[in-house]
């Protein structure tokens, strides 16, 4: 047998527009016309790390475009002083925790968390939290909170980590640790959850507070109120969110990269599908550039056909937690000024039947981009005979023998057929497969699309998220 391993592949993702056009609201001609503007968002925002690197943001602006070159850095540095890298340090701590505990709680809220769940659900086992440690190959489980202030939620987490008034074993099936992923840490929900889970956690392994420590990992900026209760607990391995990268566009730092390292996910790869995605960005025409084509065709179609809903449709249950990150993504950086499309993520087929009337009945205001899966990462599952029990009841002997990727991509392709007979407008966003270097593309092509589209229209896509009026009036209810 050849030690020499397969190159994994590293094929493209591609978007397809072709039945936008097809409705005729809005033709090539006029994505064409949108080339010099589209090249100048490009190029701004290209320029926009040049001008954060030499502190030329205006005075109360918000500049955060360090995301864009980020993964290129990483894998740069890795490659020259590996052991000094960043990636380095976050999978040897990694490694720490797999061999330490069998169950890690992320404690984050919006793009603290998010693009780490989309990470997790589209890279691993669909239930690698329901197999047996050896069977996930000795990688702990994975679960969030701090997300929401949903009592029973935090109370049902607790009742596996930590049941009330049970004796936990002391073994590894048993033993579990915190990371909490705050750049302020000041988010009242991870904050409070924070408290909630420590409590949980220093009973868990007796009251000894160097255990607790060693089970507790920060990612948080330089300073804040989660860098100084860090500093307080004396945790051995923090991390930081860099300077110049904003909480929704922190996936490729550790707050995405080292969960995900923990369960077994190829970090390295994730980044190499980015980094990709960048050089196509940079360097590709217009006419050939994904990111740019994404943006026009949107842009088009919500200022032409009043399609200010866009709806990611996702052919995979494994995307959806791709399309909420997303979701959070664009509605922070765009949702200004009155402005801004209104996102939506479905998963289809299921959401056929309570969308599909609404997408093709309903007002003409939404633009549909699919994202299609070419292969499965299993083997092919196909239609089986019934058995002994039955025959042919349900009507289904003329299928036996059809593998349950074809099915899918016959419903994309009648879902699909049927909307153009009725003109409304769907894109596709093809990955060949569903694995870490088109995952990394597919969140680097979104990130780097939603900035190009801000720029596009004249909005700052950095800017802070419009909370602080919910944040004083919750702490107004909380402290009179």
């Amino acid at each position: 047998m050849s030690v020499v391993r397969p190159k994994p592949p590293e094929d493209p993702i591609q978007y397809d527009a072709a039945a936008v056009f097809a409705t005729g609201g809005i033709d090539r001609q006029s994505l064409h016309a949108l080339t010099p503007a589209l090249d100048a968002a490009r190029g701004e925002s290209l320029a926009d790390v040049d001008r954060w690197r030499d502190g030329g943001a205006q005075p109360g602006e918000v500049l955060d475009p360090a995301f864009i070159d980020l993964p290129d850095r990483l894998l740069a540095d890795y490659m020259t002083r590996r052991p000094e890298s960043e990636l380095h340090t976050i999978l040897g701590t990694a490694k720490r925790l797999r061999d330490a505990v069998d169950r890690v709680i992320v404690l984050g809220i919006g793009g603290s968390y998010m693009g780490t769940r989309a990470l997790f659900e589209a890279c691993c086992h669909p239930f690698h939290n329901e197999l047996p440690r050896g069977e996930r190959g000795g990688r702990p489980r994975l679960s969030f909170e701090g997300f929401n202030m949903d009592n029973d939620s935090a109370h049902g987490l607790l009742d596996l980590v930590a049941p009330a008034g049970a004796i936990v074993p002391d073994d590894l099936l048993h033993r579990w640790a915190i990371l909490v992923v705050s750049k302020s840490g000041g988010t009242l929900e991870t904050a409070a959850a924070t408290r909630l889970f420590l409590d949980a956690l220093l009973k868990n392994v007796g009251g000894d507070v160097k255990m607790l420590a060693d089970r507790v990992v920060p990612i948080t900026g330089q300073s804040g109120k989660l860098a100084s209760l860090a500093k307080a607990i004396g945790c051995p391995d923090v991390f930081d969110i860099p300077d110049g990268v904003g909480g929704r566009f922190s996936v490729f730092t550790a707050v995405g990269l080292l969960p995900a390292s923990i369960v077994g996910i190829d970090i390295v790869r994730l980044l190499e599908g980015a980094a990709a995605m960048n050089r196509r960005f940079r360097e590709a025409p217009v006419a050939d550039n994904p990111v740019l084509q994404y943006v026009g065709v949107s842009h088009l179609a919500e200022e032409r056909m009043g399609a200010t809903i866009r709806v990611l449709s996702s052919w995979s249950n494994r995307l959806e937690a791709v399309g909420l990150w997303y979701d959070q993504l664009l509605s922070e950086s765009l949702g200004k000024h009155e402005k801004g499309a209104t996102p939506l993520t479905t998963v289809t087929t299921r959401d056929l039947h309570s969308r599909g009337q609404q997408h093709q009945e309903g007002r003409r205001d939404k633009l549909i981009t699919n994202l299609l899966v070419g292969e499965p990462r299993r083997d092919r599952l196909v239609l089986p005979k019934l058995g002994p029990y039955g025959h042919n009841e349900d009507k289904l002997d003329d299928l036996v023998g059809t593998a349950w990727p074809d099915m899918l991509t016959a419903a994309a392709a009648g879902t699909n057929e049927a909307y153009a007979q009725d003109k409304r407008p769907t894109a596709d966003i093809l990955l060949p497969r569903i694995d870490e270097h088109t995952v990394g593309q597919l969140l680097q092509m979104l990130m780097l699309a939603t900035v190009v589209e801000g720029r596009l229209v004249g909005t700052n896509p950095y800017g802070q998220p419009g909370v602080e009026a919910y944040k004083s009036l919750m702490m107004k209810r909380l402290r009179p």
